[in-house]
């Protein structure tokens, strides 16, 4: 694959993320589930380095709906019991400790929302680009009348999962359709290099760099 002889593109880390969260009416969604799968590609393969996945107790004032339940089938006293989105993504950003890094979801504009909303506790986060694989499926797939998740996948023959909707899960959805959607590009000459990948579709940080004060040794997972 053409694109892997880009050094830029061999350098860099791909946190695969991806949310699931409530959207009260008249406020910022919360996030109630955060994943994300580290890799890298080595001899024209996705190499996992590392994972992490948690639930998220939202705030207290914002209610678990019947859609909820029924898209994620977590439901209120599962997420009460859980620990605060300001515990979480700082547990998550402390392991990113071995840059550079980009950030990879799909329709990565909502997940640079939900980053930003928490940008005091993950600063490391909230200052990494991401690419969106919703527009890298575009350029790669044009003919296709959707480039929804399922619909992609679809194409891809790859098959849901039964836990589909569920942070995990669908991250690991997305790093097959980040591979494969990457491959096709590639071969179809849309991309030869991770700045071409940026110009197709890059979304920046959605806020500056935070350095966190007196910050503690972490262990690298990712």
């Amino acid at each position: 694959m053409v694109i892997l002889e880009d050094p830029d593109f061999r350098d860099h880390t791909f946190v695969v993320i991806d949310f699931e969260a409530l959207t009260p009416k008249g406020r910022p969604a919360e996030p109630v589930e955060v994943a994300a799968v580290a890799g890298s590609f080595r001899g024209g393969q996705w190499a996992e380095s590392g994972r992490f996945s948690s639930l998220i107790r939202p705030p207290d004032d914002v209610p678990v709906t019947p859609f909820d339940i029924a898209q994620t089938g977590l439901n209120a006293t599962v997420l009460r019991a859980q620990r605060p989105a300001a515990l979480v993504m700082a547990s998550l950003d402390a392991r990113l400790t071995a840059p550079p890094y980009r950030l990879v979801a799909h329709h990565a504009p909502t997940e640079a929302g939900l980053i930003a909303g928490q940008r005091e506790h993950c600063p490391t986060l909230a200052a990494t680009s991401l690419l969106c694989t919703v527009r890298l499926a575009r350029a790669a797939y044009p003919d296709l009348p959707s480039h929804s998740l399922n619909a992609v996948l679809h194409h891809l023959r790859i098959p849901l999962p039964a836990d589909r909707h569920r942070a995990l899960p669908d991250v690991e959805l997305t790093v097959q359709v980040f591979a494969r959607v990457l491959a096709d590009g590639a071969a179809a000459g849309r991309w030869c290099s991770l700045r071409d990948l940026d110009q197709v579709a890059g979304i920046p940080p959605k806020s500056a760099r935070q350095e966190p004060a007196n910050a503690p040794a972490q262990p690298t997972l990712f």
